[in-house]
């Protein structure tokens, strides 16, 4: 029977269990079943157009399955039988393919959150069926490659992007499901087609549910993939809305597959998967990309692993904290510290441009054994990167620490 109580340190390994973290490494090499089971155990890996050390979504497999070939992620997501397929999930991530049907209420909703978006399609339903027909056409194929048709469509006035209108229709064709993505070409840009010439037969044919039985879907997902959640957590995973996830949670707690406990002196309601392990002990050793499932929600995080975090990459260099594209470091059950990292790959080498101790006491015999196993975890990105040395800039409270852990390899 599940508990009515979780400590906070019960309650961090129920999370990284349910995150795919702790488990005994691999004694073969990652295969696609394990990528393609992570994604369904995650439901999701967020894209980010960003590539500092490698995109954000090809690090989620690494952190929990350690190094591994990202063609296996590409071959999940844009071969077929495709498992994954990509579309607006936390953010624009690469799903699980079944939860497509799940999905279909939001993009029958159409972009209209997205006003410009939905305003360009809505007012220019010629360059809507022109394009429509093009995909059809010729896909795959990218925005790039119809834009060149457009140039006289081109208004700069708006779109931050530069987007055109050839641009901006196949975004919405995108978001309400007549067009998905094909592949990412070699600009990291999508490449549209058809749906039923992408996605595999058995998920088309598959009946549209409600949108509450949508919801209730991903909140379920959700709840399997954090372990322990609040409902804002459960709502912000998928980004549902605040009344239908509520309604979803209420229904999943009658049902008995969200379970209410109590997690310390933490504040506010929060709810057990009911199929959730409960670790005696975990194990976890990890860089995670700031992008990473499980840092979503901040509240969440800071409670369960007294962690505040804030990804700075909009933040004016002169008022960063941390740096750039922060890594934060798991340790057991525990964030231990926080690197800023980018590949130099000119020079093959993974550099650390800060470090940072969470906690700014460590010392000692403390503060070498953090740095120890930061340098053996980043000694790992770097080869898995194809990059031959770690270079440790003096900028952190960790950095001397680490620097000598590194340099005694």
């Amino acid at each position: 029977m599940p508990p009515e109580r979780l400590s906070p340190a019960l309650a961090r390994r129920v999370v990284l269990a349910a995150q795919g973290f702790g488990r005994r490494p691999l004694e073969r090499p990652v295969g696609l079943r394990d990528v393609a089971g992570l994604a369904r155990r995650l439901g999701q890996f967020q894209i980010d157009s960003i590539n500092v050390v490698t995109r954000a979504h090809f690090v989620p497999a690494y952190s929990r399955l350690g190094p591994y070939d990202p063609a296996l992620l590409e071959r999940a997501a844009f071969a077929a039988p495709r498992q994954m397929f990509e579309y607006w999930g936390h953010a624009a991530s690469l799903l699980d393919v079944e939860l497509q049907p799940l999905l279909r209420f939001r993009m029958n909703e159409g972009a209209h959150s997205w006003g410009g978006v939905d305003r360009v399609a809505r007012e220019n339903p010629a360059l809507v069926e022109h394009v429509r027909r093009e995909v059809a056409d010729r896909g795959p194929v990218s925005a790039r490659q119809l834009e060149a048709e457009q140039q006289g469509d081109r208004d700069r006035s708006h779109w931050g992007w530069n987007w055109s209108a050839a641009k901006t229709v196949l975004e919405w064709l995108f978001y309400v499901g007549e067009v998905t993505s094909a592949r990412r070409n070699a600009q990291f840009e999508r490449v549209y087609d058809l749906p039923e010439r992408v996605l595999p037969a058995h998920v088309l044919a598959q009946p549209t549910p409600t949108v509450e039985e949508s919801v209730r879907g991903l909140v379920r997902r959700a709840a399997a993939a954090l372990g322990v959640a609040t409902e804002p957590a459960l709502r912000d995973y998928f980004r549902t809305r605040p009344a239908a996830t509520q309604q979803a949670v209420a229904e999943l707690v009658s049902s008995g597959e969200l379970v209410p406990v109590q997690v310390g002196v933490a504040k506010g309601s929060w709810y057990l998967w009911h199929e959730a392990r409960l670790p005696r002990r975990l194990e976890a050793r990890a860089l995670l990309s700031p992008f990473d499932s499980l840092v979503f929600e901040r509240a969440r995080l800071e409670a369960l692993f007294d962690f505040a975090y804030r990804i700075e990459i909009y933040v004016p260099e002169p008022r960063r904290a941390y740096g750039y594209y922060v890594y934060p470091f798991l340790l057991g059950d525990r964030f231990v510290a926080r690197v800023d990292l980018k590949a130099d790959r000119a020079r093959g080498v993974l550099r650390v441009v800060s470090a940072w101790a969470e906690d700014p006491a460590l010392h000692g015999r403390e503060s070498v054994e953090v740095a120890e196993e930061l340098a053996a975890e980043l000694a790992s990105m770097a080869a898995w990167q194809g990059l031959s040395a770690v270079e440790v800039l003096p900028r952190g409270d960790l950095a001397e620490a680490l620097d000598a852990a590194v340099r005694r390899g």
